[in-house]
């Protein structure tokens, strides 16, 4: 091999749309992939500088610090309320939330579904860890029958606790509900299938068909008390057989050759 005319190619490359800021992410958490992936698709799509993001309170407080674009904080649960404000005053922008379980299915319950009941022409991105990750491992509304948490040491009692609430099925009802899909992050094929439906709710948006959200089943090491390894297992064995993947609603005026 003559090493005169070897020349690099470069495979890979940073997102544009994530900022070089080490994250508060713990360890071997999916919120890092989720990231990449969405970043990624507003890089492909061309729309950074005509997107704004929501963070809410919870794990994804810090959003605003790893996207390089327009982003704004809401309070505990009330990102789809001011996404809503965001599209209806510039309604050219793409505007998407970034909610994990307990900030979009306990305190901001009300936001979601209205939300998807007015049809807001917005994307909200979904992470159920099954678990209140911020504020200390407790117990939240998708946590699985028999998960253990800091607020149940002997694992979610359906008699006494109830059962976990499945957003996506309840959210697909809503006739202003366009793309409602869930999918997970425990191995690289899921992966893959996750980064298309990004890309198709943004489509969705961008056709201005209405309400789209796509939920991510992630992991959470260090509130499960597992290793990573064992917590990507442990999405496949547990959340997965509670969270059925799949597509849940898909408007018929989507484009087929974009479809997840």
């Amino acid at each position: 091999m003559d090493e005169a005319n070897l020349v690099e190619q470069k495979v890979y490359a940073k997102s544009e749309s994530l900022t070089r800021v080490t994250t508060h992410y713990c360890p071997g958490c999916t919120h890092g992939v989720a990231h990449k992936l969405i970043a990624e698709v507003i890089d492909e799509m061309g729309i950074r500088e005509d997107t704004i993001g929501v963070a809410p309170v919870g794990c994804s407080v810090f959003a605003y610090n790893y996207f390089n674009m327009d982003f704004a904080e809401a309070a505990h649960g009330r990102a789809p309320a001011m996404a809503t404000g965001l599209k209806r005053v510039s309604p050219d922008k793409f505007v998407f939330t970034y909610q994990g379980d307990g900030d979009l299915a306990s305190i901001g319950m009300a936001e979601i579904t209205h939300a998807a009941g007015r049809g807001e022409n917005i994307t909200v991105i979904f992470i159920n860890n099954a678990i209140y990750g911020m504020t200390g491992g407790q117990m939240a509304p998708t946590t699985v029958p028999g998960q253990k948490t800091t607020s149940t040491p002997m694992g979610r009692d359906i008699e006494m606790h109830g059962f976990p609430i499945r957003m996506c099925e309840i959210l697909s009802q809503f006739d202003g509900a366009s793309y409602i899909v869930r999918r997970s992050l425990h191995n690289y094929a899921n992966i893959r299938k996750a980064k298309k439906a990004i890309r198709q709710a943004f489509e969705t948006q961008k056709q201005g068909i209405g309400f789209s959200m796509v939920e991510l089943l992630s992991n959470c090491p260090t509130n499960w008390g597992v290793s990573v390894e064992d917590s990507l297992k442990w999405i496949e064995d547990h959340m997965i057989p509670m969270f059925p993947l799949g597509d849940y609603k898909i408007h018929p005026a989507l484009k087929k050759g974009t479809r997840s």
